[in-house]
């Protein structure tokens, strides 16, 4: 059982990768749309490149979306509107014209016959009115076409300009009165109407919304059915019209949840096969050719993480509304990965998401040639990421390739620019302002997962941070041999191909722990006085390679970066603080070798390498006198086959070749700084 815990404990790198891949195939096949896929690829105007296609089932014909909502519109410009007739006011109106009549027509000299005759011809106005009814409001949008009154739960199909509106009355009063012989008494009538007569036909919202909602819900989605064996499409055939609304109607079958209840574990299975193969591919790319990145899991998490997040956002656009799908930033993966890795990682790692979103995306050729391409400019392009305008550069050219990577398949499928969708173009334009999200996502990436970008890298090296400026303080010499450092470290990592600002940077914190105690170091003395004299060996051994630790817990207090300690950690890797080792073997005393020797440990990587060697010269280029040509050279060899032979370099992805390459930038460096010119003769 112990041997069983032992061996779980040195595999938990390899287990944790395993759960973290399967863990990331099921939750993007669980993001995956329930439906199947079609198995042929086919666009309109393009010959049919199978052999015939036969129905495998019977199915409908489905109309498109454009032919469905043409249909919608003709019948809502065909629906009639509901108009209520409210008695209540138009039993309101005769009860108030009875009782304003007397008053109104109460002149002297008329008879009992004329009052009465007067009386029925206002009523006769008032039927007239009210026949049909007087409209509440008059600005309707049924003018010029038939509507539905609605009168004592009864629809009445009439003319609309058969409806009265209020500036209709003196119209209506005066043809009656014409007919009648009575124009004289136009005045009185007019007053006693005016004041009677009001609206009682109104629309009726919500009848006439629900008989047009009944009305478009018996609109068919289909055009007809396909019979199983029937023959679609001959191999050779072009593809379009009737046919191609076919095609998509038996693929949107295939792609249909209803269709694929009944292979839906059959579906999942080939759907966790093809992710599977893909993430593996990835597993295998960083095993074989980023072996650092690979032993880190914290760093396999992140890309793990990122394309994860990016299948999401595309599925969930994609279940939302499909026209959308180039909303979503791509490209901020492959910069990403870029920015914190390398060009062919992002490269590798955004090709390898295209194709696992191929399988949700529409018109999938088009969107992975597209997005493959934006992936391509986004690495050849985006470099330098501190530097604020090579962003906005880069992302405008991504957009430019989305726009006219569109246009080109558009002119393909359509043979001319005619019925260009050109919202489409705006959401390209929403897809680069979301590019230029990538800087706050870099930073939140560097807090969470612990990573370092340029940018940080820069605001790092910035010599007036406070802790450089504290180093710059306490131990001024100190700080001029790590600028001196860093300059020898840049210009060495330049010329083999390394991380040179991550080397410059490391190179400015490296020896931050001497800020403790500045004076125990020689570079800080400005006396004759040595503190070290009134030391032993052992004690002053302790103090020297203390600078280390106190580094580490120097930076760690001020939030450096892990990657950044890196440096200060193994800058002196394991070598021996040789001056007092041997003077304590002069002492006689007995010599304990570890006392003497610091903890390490060794560089592991080419940048921490340079470093060792930049500081190592540096330091010791210090005792050199009246140096020569010939001096320097032997000098630097002395030192790096020094560093060499005690084997701290074997951890450390460095070439002999590059080791050559840095000793002879070491070279010309230092006959730079002691300004040696060629001895002319007499």
């Amino acid at each position: 059982m112990r041997k069983f815990f032992d061996a779980l404990f040195k595999s938990q790198s390899l287990i944790y990768k395993y759960v973290l891949y399967v863990a990331t195939v099921c939750s993007i096949v669980f993001f995956f749309p329930k439906g199947g896929q079609f198995k042929y690829e086919f666009q309109k105007g393009k010959p049919w490149q199978y052999e015939n296609l036969y129905a495998p089932f019977d199915f409908s014909v489905k109309k498109t979306d454009a032919e469905i909502e043409r249909e919608k519109g003709e019948l809502r410009s065909d629906q009639l509107d509901y108009y209520r007739y409210n008695e209540r006011i138009a039993k309101d109106v005769y009860t108030d014209f009875d009782k304003r009549f007397p008053e109104v027509f109460s002149e002297e000299g008329l008879n009992q016959a004329q009052r009465k005759t007067l009386y029925t011809v206002g009523k006769e106005i008032l039927d007239e009115l009210y026949d049909n009814g007087v409209l509440v409001e008059t600005d309707r949008k049924s003018r010029d076409k038939m509507v539905y009154v609605v009168k004592k739960n009864e629809a009445k199909r009439i003319d609309f300009e058969s409806l009265y509106e209020l500036k209709d009355l003196n119209e209506v009063m005066t043809s009656i009165l014409r007919k009648k012989g009575l124009r004289s008494f136009s005045t009185p009538y007019s007053r006693l109407l005016s004041a009677v007569v009001q609206g009682n036909v109104d629309l009726d919202e919500n009848l006439t919304n629900r008989a047009l909602n009944e009305v478009l819900s018996k609109v068919s989605t289909t055009r007809g059915t396909i019979d199983e064996g029937k023959l679609i499409i001959a191999k050779g055939e072009v593809v379009e019209a009737e046919n191609l609304k076919i095609l998509d109607s038996l693929k949107q079958e295939y792609e249909s949840e209803l269709w694929a209840d009944n292979n839906y574990y059959f579906i999942l299975f080939g759907y966790t096969i093809l992710v599977a193969l893909v993430l593996m591919m990835l597993l295998l790319f960083l095993k074989k050719y980023r072996e650092e990145i690979y032993g880190n899991n914290v760093k396999v998490t992140f890309i793990f993480f990122n394309i994860l997040l990016m299948v999401f956002v595309t599925t969930l656009v994609v279940k939302y509304n499909e026209a959308y799908i180039f909303v979503v930033p791509l490209c901020i993966l492959p910069l990403i990965l870029k920015t914190f890795f390398d060009a062919r990682l992002g490269l590798f790692a955004h090709v390898l998401t295209v194709l696992i979103l191929g399988f949700v995306v529409p018109n999938s050729f088009e969107y992975i040639f597209l997005q493959i391409i934006a992936g391509i400019v986004t690495i050849l392009t985006v470099s330098e990421l501190y530097k604020r305008a090579n962003l906005f550069v880069s992302v405008g050219q991504i957009t430019l390739i989305y726009m006219v990577g569109y246009l080109a398949f558009h002119i393909i499928h359509e043979g001319n620019l005619d019925n260009i969708l050109w919202p489409t173009m705006g959401l390209f334009i929403l897809n680069g302002m979301i590019t230029l999200f990538a800087q706050p996502l870099i930073y939140a990436y560097e807090k969470i997962f612990g990573l370092v970008s340029d940018v940080s890298l820069l605001e790092l090296s910035d010599t007036n941070s406070r802790l450089l400026k504290e180093l710059s303080n306490k131990a001024p010499g100190t700080f001029h041999h790590s600028l001196q450092v860093a300059n020898l470290a840049e210009a060495a990592a330049n010329e083999v191909g390394a991380n040179a600002m991550l080397v410059r940077v490391g190179a400015l914190y490296h020896d931050i722990g001497k800020m403790n105690r500045p004076t125990y170091f020689t570079e800080n003395q400005i006396t004759n006085v040595n503190p070290h004299d009134e030391l032993t060996a052992v004690d002053s051994a302790k103090i020297i390679i203390d600078h280390v630790i106190e580094g580490i817990e120097m930076a760690r207090k001020y939030n450096i970066p892990d990657r950044i300690i890196d440096f200060i950690r193994s800058h002196h890797g394991t070598t021996m603080v040789y001056y007092f080792y041997k003077k304590q073997q002069e002492s006689g005393e007995g010599v304990n070798e570890k006392d003497f020797r610091y903890p390490g440990p060794i560089p592991f990587s080419k940048e921490t390498a340079i470093l060792m060697m930049a500081d190592s010269v540096e330091a010791a280029s210090k005792s050199l006198k009246n140096p020569t040509f010939s001096i320097i050279d032997e000098f630097v060899e002395k030192i790096v086959s020094g560093q060499m032979n005690a084997n701290q370099f074997l951890n450390a992805n460095i070439t002999f070749k590059e080791i050559e390459s840095v000793k002879k930038i070491f070279k010309q460096k230092l006959t730079n700084i002691y300004h040696l010119r060629v001895e002319y003769p007499e």
